[in-house]
């Protein structure tokens, strides 16, 4: 098993057409973002342009959550209305517009991986997934097999399992808790 650690104060921008985009994790490692053949991506963005065209990804699920405002969205023309800290998952080959600014989590997944969810929690977890992320909403010290992980606001957790061992966590906040299997 192993855990990674990704700080959002070590992220660094990179620009999209509606604003910047903070990635914390490409999956496999040796993915290029710009040929679109990862298995997984972790971010966060701003959308301060409005209106903004949501890239498209032919062949991935995308999961946004907002973190600081409400999302007013239209996807495939039809007007929705997302909550802060409202999941919202869609096909990233829709037509989406956004017409809010917001700080967002965005976790993109190919359509090649059979399982993934995402939830917000703060109770203890049992799990044996194959990859496991947690996103810190708040400052909060997460526990992986009584072992404490201290996170500030927005950092992540990535626990890679390819033994599918069992594994024990506790949240002391709520977090976006985020499994998959290959």
């Amino acid at each position: 098993m192993n855990v990674q650690h990704f700080s959002k104060k070590n992220t660094k921008p990179s620009i999209w057409s509606g604003g910047l985009t903070y990635e914390y994790m490409i999956f496999p490692k040796t993915a290029i973002y710009a040929d679109r053949d990862f298995g997984f991506r972790i971010s966060n963005a701003t959308i301060e342009e409005v209106p903004s065209e949501f890239t498209k990804f032919k062949g991935y699920y995308r999961y946004l959550v907002m973190l600081d405002n409400v999302l007013n969205v239209e996807i495939n023309k039809e007007k929705k209305v997302y909550e802060q800290y409202e999941i919202m998952k869609f096909n990233s080959d829709d037509n989406v517009t956004s017409y809010t600014k917001v700080i967002d989590f965005n976790w993109m997944v190919s359509e090649k991986i059979s399982h993934h969810k995402l939830e917000i929690s703060n109770s203890n977890q049992n799990c044996n997934a194959e990859v496991v992320i947690i996103f810190s909403l708040y400052t909060t010290v997460i526990t992986i097999n009584e072992k404490p992980y201290h996170l500030e606001p927005y950092d992540v957790l990535v626990i890679e399992n390819e033994e599918k061992e069992n594994v024990m966590l506790h949240f002391s906040t709520e977090c976006l808790f985020g499994v998959l299997n290959f």
